[in-house]
């Protein structure tokens, strides 16, 4: 079985990526944990040359970015340009908006533009990847079916791909782990992510290893996928308002969890 590498969604820490002098020392602080993978996403408007230049410098490998939409349909030759500077071939969407989504009628036109996206990626030798979160996991207004059933069956597995987000499907109902294996092959990324449910019942995320997800199963089970990449992501209420500090609590867990000891 093949071991992922595990990294860090730099999205946890995107307040403090805002400026080249931020992200410098931000990475600086990762290398000093012992990261040496990061997904570039919530970065600031750094050029792409100053962003090869301090990643080069911390050591720090690119598995993926997040870019939005409107970039990748309107302004794809300067996204691929940049993302050679830095020297990733692979390109994430964070999320559908909310016109996108809810029936069928727009997840269908979601599919077919998203389609003509990763075409034209796929044909200049990137790849695009979409991150869900649990709103593809509910049934649509108009059909007894869901996003991520839609997304499955009417996008082509040879260019559209997935970054599977285990909380997020966990919490839309499904299990991660049997999806994971339905996206067999279309994965090159996974979010590893844990939450709890509050006294009032409300979704609070927490470090890994702290909530109710089944992270192990989810690891091994992207050993035998031979998924090469998993990333740590925590969207907010970060202890102690410290996302830093939620990056080296998950950071040790991780740790763990590839060294067999969890």
């Amino acid at each position: 079985m093949r071991k992922p590498a595990m990294g860090i969604q730099l999205y946890t820490l995107r307040d403090h990526i805002k400026t080249a002098e931020d992200f410098d020392m931000t990475l600086a602080r990762l290398e000093k944990t012992g990261v040496s993978l990061v997904q570039i996403s919530g970065i600031g408007d750094i050029p792409a040359e100053t962003q090869r230049d301090i990643l080069e410098k911390h050591n720090m490998k690119v598995c993926i970015t997040h870019k939005s939409f409107d970039r990748m349909e309107n302004d794809l030759d300067a996204l691929l340009a940049e993302h050679e500077t830095i020297g990733v071939h692979d390109i994430g969407l964070g999320c559908a908006s909310k016109e996108q989504r809810g029936n069928t009628a727009n997840v269908g036109e979601f599919i077919k533009r998203t389609g003509e996206i990763a075409r034209k990626m796929h044909d200049r030798g990137f790849a695009f990847h979409y991150h869900n979160h649990s709103f593809e996991f509910e049934k649509l207004e108009d059909a007894d079916t869901t996003m991520m059933e839609m997304l499955f069956a009417e996008t082509d597995p040879a260019i559209f791909n997935f970054i599977p987000d285990v909380a997020w499907i966990h919490f839309g109902g499904s299990d991660p782990v049997e999806i994971l294996n339905r996206m067999k092959g279309r994965v090159k990324v996974i979010h590893f992510k844990d939450y709890i449910l509050d006294e009032k019942g409300e979704r609070r995320f927490v470090p890994l290893g702290e909530g109710v997800v089944d992270l192990k199963a989810c690891y091994d089970a992207a050993c035998s996928l031979g998924i090469p990449y998993i990333v740590y992501e925590h969207d907010d209420n970060w202890p102690d308002n410290d996302p830093f500090k939620a990056c080296e609590i998950s950071w040790e867990y991780m740790r763990r969890l590839e060294n067999g000891q969890i």
